[in-house]
């Protein structure tokens, strides 16, 4: 059976020494501006105020928004409690809101957070007037960190069972340059990151694997058919045959993503982002990084042909 009757439509893997390049000045680029910019952590890892709002008639969340926005209360973050008469407002103190040694006086945050709202709505009342412990935060992001290296470490492992350990190897590197690039992007545009933005980045880890799966899939099946090529032509031949369903899945649930921005609101709106980000740089890399380090790790027909046992009772027959 002939399986390469046609060259590939486009010579990914002859791009490999551009593509791999590019990568790595990104990686880099990423780890200099987490480690100068840094991100900008939200309530959830540098503490902060929260008080509820109770309106005596239905409120919208973007109203109360803003008015917080309107007073310079920016990043204040406003979420309806189930129903539609009280909003959870939570934010970084303003000194305002301090008193003369720095310390927080949560009388001053109800004060300050009621005489904003009430310009719009005089039917607010504050109340459940707390300060949130950075060290709570600490221990979110220690906990976020380690969670995201068992995931990659895991999924390495699942890799390597399922293909061959060049194929783990390969997943590893390109799930840590997916998470680089994609936290050093959120450094860059000082966006929020919070709890939600953390989830994201945990969701772009499996959905970047996913790409690369279906991949290395093809690749393995390829191998096992093709009596002769070269390594380099059947991952080029696996690039593309998978390279509709790659940029058909990222484009429709980018759609998704969109769609989450747009109109999911506040909530959602890091998560949708983050994602959006994430989709982008992990479809890249499932074409232009991926292959190439399988590539040049040496994979072969021989690494992914199934492991027969000689049968002695065949070995002495005649």
């Amino acid at each position: 059976m002939e399986i390469f009757n046609h060259n590939a439509n486009v010579n990914f893997l002859g791009m490999r020494k551009i593509s791999i390049g590019v990568a790595l000045a990104l990686m880099i680029a990423s780890v200099v501006l987490i480690f100068t910019k840094g991100l900008n952590y939200g309530l959830e890892f540098t503490g902060g105020v929260s008080v509820t709002a109770v309106y005596q008639q239905p409120v919208a969340v973007s109203d109360a928004r803003e008015a917080l926005t309107k007073a310079g209360m920016e990043h204040a973050l406003v979420t309806s409690l189930g129903g539609s008469r009280e909003l959870s407002i939570r934010m970084q103190p303003t000194a305002a809101m301090k008193d003369a040694s720095g310390k927080v006086d949560l009388e001053k945050v109800t004060l300050v957070i009621g005489n904003v709202l009430k310009v719009s709505r005089p039917d607010v009342a504050l109340k459940g007037a707390q300060s949130v412990s950075s060290a709570v935060g600490d221990e979110l992001r220690s906990d976020g960190s380690i969670a995201a290296v068992f995931v990659i470490i895991g999924i390495g492992v699942y890799l390597w069972i399922r293909f061959e350990r060049r194929f783990a190897i390969a997943a590893l590197a390109t799930e840590v340059h997916d998470v680089l690039v994609t936290l050093g992007i959120i450094a860059l545009v000082q966006r929020e990151f919070s709890l939600t933005e953390l989830a994201s980045v945990l969701a772009v880890i499996g959905y970047s694997i996913n790409d690369k799966v279906v991949v290395f899939d093809r690749i393995r099946e390829l191998f096992r058919l093709a009596r002769k090529a070269e390594p380099e032509e059947i991952l080029n031949r696996s690039i593309n045959s998978t390279l509709s369903r790659t940029i058909i899945t990222s484009l429709f649930t980018g759609i998704t993503m969109a769609a989450l921005y747009f109109i999911g609101g506040q909530a959602v709106e890091g998560f949708a982002v983050t994602m959006l980000i994430g989709i982008v740089v992990g479809t890249l890399s499932s074409i232009f990084v991926a292959s190439p380090i399988l590539l040049w790790l040496g994979v072969s027909k021989k690494d992914l042909m199934p492991v027969t046992r000689e049968n002695p009772e065949l070995a002495r027959r005649p």
